[in-house]
């Protein structure tokens, strides 16, 4: 196994990951399964109708959303700015019904005068049942936005047509880098779960259903982001501009990346997000 990097005109290191197998990153750490982890993280935040959640509240996104901050999910990317919530999902949050949570965030809708609302936080599509039916409680003139990972529409295409039963929705799907490799250093996942983000792209979009691809491009080089947008306009040549995403450094997020070896290009402060990023 090693590890090795070459250097733009700016100097920038590009981190290049080169090995045999699909089961250690760059820095020898065990990859896991996305799928296998979202089945053993589910049964830690979810009984029957009710999910953990850790906060309810209004936030400056998307022109000003209600949002819902769950607990639990099937990646742990190194920039994740919910960290201590993904590594230990069963010593954090509240058991809420599906109805709970729709009240609570059609309330802070109405009160802030918002047309929109999400669950965030972690990854809203574990506990499926659940979200469907938050979905299904809201009124219809609230726009829902999912931010998701994709991995579990990804490895089933039933879970976008049940979506697509809702007019009031666009998925917006988080692609973490832009290749396999990218993805498992970024994630700590096997390198499948990348194609399982391009398959949820084009699962939504066979089910009709408005998606919007979005990629973590900070720890990407320009070359990279060109072949992704490749990759994404073989699926539909809307898809070929995908939303950039670049990383802020919320909490203990860059003494994280320090820790990994793991350099980014360019990166915000949470006071000076710039409204691309908002």
């Amino acid at each position: 196994m090693k590890h090795a990097g070459w250097k733009n005109d700016s100097g920038v290191l590009w981190l290049v990951m080169m090995r045999n197998d699909d089961l250690f990153d760059c820095k020898g750490r065990e990859l896991f399964d996305p799928l296998h982890k979202a089945d053993a993280i589910n049964t830690l935040v979810s009984i029957g109708d009710k999910r953990k959640y850790y906060r309810f509240r209004p936030a400056r996104f998307y022109g000003g959303i209600a949002t819902a901050d769950c607990v639990g999910c099937c990646l742990q990317c190194l920039f994740c700015w919910s960290w201590d919530k993904v590594i230990r999902p069963d010593r954090c949050g509240t058991l809420y019904s599906s109805g709970d949570v729709a009240r609570r965030l059609a309330r802070i809708a109405r009160k802030k005068h918002y047309h929109r609302v999400r669950i965030s936080g972690n990854e809203p599509t574990l506990a499926r049942d659940h979200l469907m039916q938050v979905i299904r409680l809201l009124p219809r003139n609230i726009l829902f936005i999912l931010e998701t990972n994709g991995i579990l529409i990804g490895a089933d295409a039933t879970y976008a047509h049940d979506l697509a039963r809702f007019d009031n929705i666009i998925v917006r799907v988080s692609l973490k880098g832009c290749s396999e490799r990218e993805f498992s250093y970024l994630t700590g996942a096997v390198s499948r779960g990348f194609e399982l983000q391009l398959q949820a792209v084009e699962n939504l979009h066979e089910a009709g259903v408005c998606v919007q691809p979005a990629v973590m491009m900070s720890f990407s080089s320009p070359e990279a982001l060109r072949d992704l947008r490749v990759r994404l306009g073989a699926i539909h040549r809307d898809f070929s501009d995908p939303e950039l995403e670049e990383v802020i450094l919320y909490g203990n997020v860059a003494d994280r990346l320090k820790d990994a070896c793991l350099r980014y290009v360019r990166a915000y402060d949470p006071a000076a997000t710039p409204n691309d990023q908002i």
